[in-house]
C-alpha cells in the first residue's frame, strides 16, 4: 500500500520509488530500527511506502524487500519484488549505486544511461543516494545494490528488448508516482525509441502501430531493428516527438490497414475509445472511385477491415481505394510536419495493398 498527496486509485508508485524505499529500510535495518512503513522524497511528492521484510546480513550489511504496488494499471512490474541491500563502507559520504539479478543493462547509445552501465535511470539513482544520505552513520558511505528477482521474466513485455536493455528490466520513473499507461511513463518509454534511432544514426525511421507491423516489416523489407519505432496509438505525440528532433529526413509510416485507415480522416490518436472510423472512411474512400450503393452499404456494414478488403477484391478496388488513404496519409502528415513522409498499407499477412507506394521508401524489400 502507499500514500501520497495526490493518492488516487490512478496511480501507484514507480518502480524506482521501491527500490528508494527498498534501499531506506535496509539501512534503518543497520541503525537497529526495522520499519514496516518508510517515508521517502521523491521529486514531487513525500510518500510513504510498506516494507515486506527487512533481513540483517552482518553488521555492515542488511537488505529490504519491497512489493511493488498494484494500481489499476496493466503494469508488467505491479506486485513483483524489489530488493535492496546495503553495505556500509569507510568512504565517507560516498553513495554507490550497482544492480543485481532482474535488473538489465544498457547495450546501445541513445538512452540516459551509458552503454555497459546498468539500466536504472538518473532520477531514481539521485532519488536513491539522496534518500540514503540521511541516514548514513557519521564517517560511513554505502554500496547499495537493486536487484529484481521477476527481472528476466517480464523484461519480454517490456519495450526494453528493442531499447537495447538486456538481461533485465530498467528502473525508471521521473516524479515518483506512476501513472496509468494512457500517459506519461508510457509514451516516454516509446519516445525513447526515436532517441536510440537517432543516436545510431539512423535518418530514414519507419513508424509502425505495434507488433503487427514490426512482425511486417521484418518479413518484407530489409530494416534494422532500430529502425523501426513502435508508436502505438500515439501518431500524433510521435511524430511531433521525430519532428522536435530535427534530424530524421524521412518516416514511413508502416502497417495494417486497420489503425493506419484512421490517420487519413486527420485522426492521429488511434485508440478504439478515442475515435473509431473505420468503416465511415472505408465507404467514403470507395464511393470517391465511384462504387455502387449496395456495395457501400456492404462495406459500411463490415465489422473488420479485412472483411473490407474481401469486398474491395471483388470489385477490384482494393489498390485503387488504399493508395488514395496512403495520398491522404501523406497529405496530411506533411501539413502538419516537417519531414518528408511515405505510408505503406499492409494486410495481416504481409501483402501490400499500397504497390505503387513501394518504390518511393527508402528501405529495400525482400
Amino acid at each position: 500500500m502507499e500514500h501520497h498527496k495526490n493518492s488516487s486509485e490512478k496511480s501507484g508508485i514507480t518502480t524506482g520509488s521501491v527500490a528508494t524505499a527498498a534501499s531506506v529500510a535496509a539501512i534503518l535495518k543497520l541503525t537497529d530500527k526495522a520499519p514496516e512503513i518508510v517515508q521517502i522524497s521523491a521529486p514531487n511528492d513525500e510518500l510513504t511506502v510498506e516494507i515486506e521484510e527487512t533481513i540483517q546480513i552482518n553488521k555492515n550489511k542488511a537488505k529490504a524487500i519491497v512489493k511493488k504496488p498494484t494500481y489499476n494499471d496493466p503494469d508488467v512490474t505491479r506486485g513483483i519484488e524489489i530488493i535492496s541491500e546495503v553495505t556500509l563502507t569507510d568512504v565517507a559520504g560516498e553513495i554507490e549505486i550497482t544492480a543485481g539479478d532482474g535488473v538489465g543493462k544498457v547495450t546501445k547509445p541513445g538512452l540516459q544511461i551509458p552503454v555497459g552501465e546498468f539500466a536504472i535511470n538518473p532520477v531514481p539513482r539521485k532519488m536513491i543516494k539522496n534518500n540514503v544520505k540521511k541516514y548514513l552513520p557519521a564517517n560511513k558511505g554505502a554500496i547499495v545494490k537493486i536487484s529484481i528477482p521477476e527481472g528476466k521474466n517480464i523484461a519480454p513485455k517490456t519495450m526494453n528488448s528493442r531499447l537495447g536493455i538486456i538481461d533485465g528490466i530498467s528502473i525508471l520513473g521521473t516524479t515518483g508516482i506512476a501513472r496509468p499507461m494512457s500517459s506519461k511513463a508510457y509514451t516516454d518509454s516509446l519516445r525513447v525509441q526515436i532517441d536510440v534511432a537517432i543516436a545510431n544514426g539512423y535518418k530514414d525511421l519507419l513508424f509502425v502501430p505495434g507488433n503487427i507491423g514490426t512482425r511486417i516489416a521484418n518479413e518484407r523489407m530489409e530494416i534494422e531493428e532500430d529502425q523501426i519505432i513502435e508508436m502505438s496509438n500515439f501518431v500524433g505525440y510521435m511524430l511531433e516527438e521525430a519532428d522536435k528532433t530535427g534530424k530524421i529526413n524521412s518516416i514511413t509510416i508502416f502497417g495494417h490497414a486497420g489503425k493506419l485507415i484512421k490517420i487519413a480522416a486527420g485522426i492521429f490518436n488511434t485508440k478504439q475509445s478515442v475515435a473509431d472510423a473505420r468503416r465511415e472512411i472505408m465507404t467514403a474512400y470507395t464511393a470517391l472511385l465511384g462504387a455502387d450503393t449496395k456495395t457501400l452499404q456492404d462495406i459500411y456494414n463490415c465489422l473488420t477491415t479485412e472483411d473490407v478488403i474481401k469486398i474491395l477484391d471483388k470489385n477490384n478496388l482494393t489498390i485503387p481505394v488504399f493508395e488514395l488513404i496512403a495520398d491522404k496519409i501523406i497529405e496530411l502528415c506533411n501539413l502538419k510536419y516537417d519531414i518528408e513522409f511515405h505510408a505503406i498499407i499492409a494486410k495481416m499477412d504481409g501483402e501490400i495493398l499500397t504497390p505503387s507506394k513501394m518504390k518511393d521508401v527508402p528501405f529495400k524489400w525482400k
